[in-house]
């Protein structure tokens, strides 16, 4: 295991110093669903949330916080970003809604905290316009899929 980067040699948390690193193309790819009741879901789907469009103000809240990621995580670097594009797919099946984040920059560090952000706030924006309705839906299985660019290379999840 390699040592944790955002901690000095006295164990204070600090932002790592990215400034020799050469800047590469860099991309992270994250998703989680939400679960929620049938009947919330298809209310979602039929677009008979009072609220409004439930899945396309839920994109836009993803890809505002993927540019806000800094903001939020206390040690995370400001980063340009090139590029996002957020899914959220019903699975009627299984009573949930899938979103994928992807994002993109060219830069000295990665995106995975901006995918992983924007994936968790489109989720609790759908969580937040269907409360009223469903207070029992859960969030889960947020994770990054995959990451390419850097010294490290790619990585690419081998669990489903």
């Amino acid at each position: 295991m390699q040592p944790l980067t955002h901690f000095n040699e006295q164990g204070d948390a600090h932002m790592v110093d990215v400034g020799a690193k050469a800047a590469t193309e860099r991309l992270a790819v994250a998703e989680g669903y939400i679960e929620m009741q049938s009947a919330t879901l298809r209310s979602i789907v039929a677009g008979e949330v009072g609220k409004g469009d439930v899945l396309g103000i839920a994109r836009i809240a993803g890809i505002m916080a993927s540019k806000k990621t800094a903001e939020l995580i206390p040690l995370c670097h400001p980063i340009a970003i090139t590029h996002v594009e957020l899914s959220l797919q019903p699975e009627l099946a299984a009573d949930r809604v899938r979103c994928r984040a992807l994002v993109k920059t060219h830069g000295q560090t990665g995106v995975e905290m901006e995918a992983l952000t924007a994936v968790q706030v489109a989720l609790l924006t759908i969580y937040d316009m269907c409360k009223a309705v469903d207070r029992g839906m859960t969030i889960q299985s947020v994770r990054l899929l995959e990451k390419s660019g850097g010294k490290s290379g790619p990585w690419k999840r081998s669990d489903p």
